[in-house]
Parts: structure tokens; sequence; C-alpha cells
């Protein structure tokens, strides 16, 4: 039996641009992403704290240590600058290694950086 897990999380970071007319997806600093364990490309699911909303994309990669949050195209009309987001990835994994699997938890400070 394959079932889905939580593989990464992002927890709790700052979006800090919206670009509407841009084809779409989510842009995550490189550093978040590597911490994270996540890949550009990569299926990523978006809870909005301040408003409830969830919604899926994918992640673009962004620049280096720059803190960037971009929600682009459609998702940028789901929060604002300034909103407060979780970004997860899931894994499908078959039963017995789902259990013995540890999710890759990341909890960046208030501007969207790494914390040594």
């Amino acid at each position: 039996m394959i079932i889905e897990v939580l593989k990464s999380k992002i927890h709790r970071v700052k979006v800090t641009q919206s670009e509407l007319n841009y084809v779409g997806s989510i842009t995550i600093d490189e550093d978040l992403i590597d911490a994270a364990n996540m890949i550009p490309n990569e299926k990523v699911q978006v809870v909005n704290n301040n408003n409830g909303a969830r919604f899926e994309t994918y992640i673009i990669k962004g620049e280096r240590g720059s803190g960037t949050i971009c929600l682009n195209g459609s998702c940028a009309r789901l929060a604002q600058i300034g909103d407060i987001v979780i970004i997860v990835s899931y894994a499908h994994l078959e039963l017995e290694e789902a259990k013995k699997h540890e999710p890759v938890l990341v909890f960046p400070d208030e501007n969207n950086r790494l914390i040594k």
C-alpha cells in the first residue's frame, strides 16, 4: 500500500511579493528550498494563515539569501504581501517506509531567512 505523507514544510514565512501577471507558481528563496529538501518545479501546497486559503502550485527558484516568497499568477489573488503562509510538500511512500519517515521542517526567522 502507498500512502501520502508530509515530506517537507517551510513554516510561517511572510509573502514578500505578488505578481498577478505571471504564468503561475511560487518563487522561494533558494536557501529555503534547499533547507526544506524541496526542488524547483516540485508541487507544493500553500496554506495562508491570514485568510485560510489553501492552494497548490509549483516552486520556482528565487535568489539565494533574499528571503523571497512571491506568489505568481492566479495564486497571487489568494494572499497579500505580508501574509504568513506555510509551504508543504508530500511524498508517496510504502506503508512500512512511511512509518519510519521523518519530514524536514524549516522554521525561518521573521525575514524569511534561515536561523543559524
